[in-house]
């Protein structure tokens, strides 16, 4: 019988080029927004103004705009309707804050016109979020008690955290080409202070494709323990 944990499970070599790619994309995000949340924009408006302005000619005069703070906690929520921007964001007057209001302020014009991606996320969040917290603990059981079908609902569970960071993947690109559209017709900035904004949002943007990349790996190192076990 398999019994995981006991020697080196090689198994772990799947999620290598995931974690690689992860380390890569978490400097990139943090070497883009170092960079650009010390350049200050000619406009001189906060995240917070280019926010509400940005709702307000969406006509989403009911999107409220608050301070967060948590550091890079920036996001739209949709069943409040609320933008929360961190300190940093919503005060500062940078090409990273602008860049980060915009974008969030896309996710609420995503939902203002529903968008199916972001439509399908919302819709499945809740049950996805409690199937992945009792996704490793079935499929775990299922292993050492020698009960395959729990180890199978654990891999089906744990699919669902795919699909979501799948479905994520369109939602946060389309934010970002609506944040840059928007931030060059309004005025927000210009020039290099544009393509400034457009590196912190395809840094950001990689963040999510990693985050995908080890969910999927995750999913074919289960199935492939999952196999191994059936075959002893």
């Amino acid at each position: 019988m398999f019994y995981p944990g006991f020697y080196f499970d090689t198994t772990y070599l799947i999620l290598i080029p995931a974690v690689i790619i992860a380390f890569w994309a978490q400097n990139k995000i943090d070497s883009a927004y170092k960079k650009y949340s010390t350049v200050r924009t000619m406009s001189g408006v906060t995240g917070s103004e280019v926010a509400r302005s940005i709702l307000d000619g969406a006509g989403l005069f009911d999107v409220r705009v608050e301070r967060y703070g948590k550091h890079l906690g920036d996001h739209y929520d949709p069943s409040k309707r609320v933008i929360r921007l961190s300190p940093e964001v919503y005060d500062g007057a940078t090409v990273a804050s602008a860049g980060i209001a915009a974008h969030e302020c896309g996710h609420a014009i995503q939902h203002q016109n529903h968008y199916a991606p972001l439509v399908l996320r919302t819709r499945i969040a809740p049950i996805v979020n409690i199937g992945s917290n009792v996704s490793i603990w079935l499929f775990m059981i299922g292993i050492f008690l020698g009960n395959p079908l729990f180890a199978n609902i654990g891999i089906i569970f744990f699919s669902g955290a795919v699909i979501y960071q799948l479905v994520t993947l369109p939602v946060e690109f389309n934010a970002s080409t609506r944040a840059l559209s928007i931030l060059k017709t309004r005025t927000f900035l210009y020039g290099d202070e544009l393509k400034g904004a457009q590196k912190v949002l395809d840094a950001a943007a990689m963040t999510y494709v990693a985050a995908t990349l080890m969910a999927i790996s995750q999913l074919i190192r289960l199935i492939a323990l999952n196999n191994r076990y059936n075959d002893n």
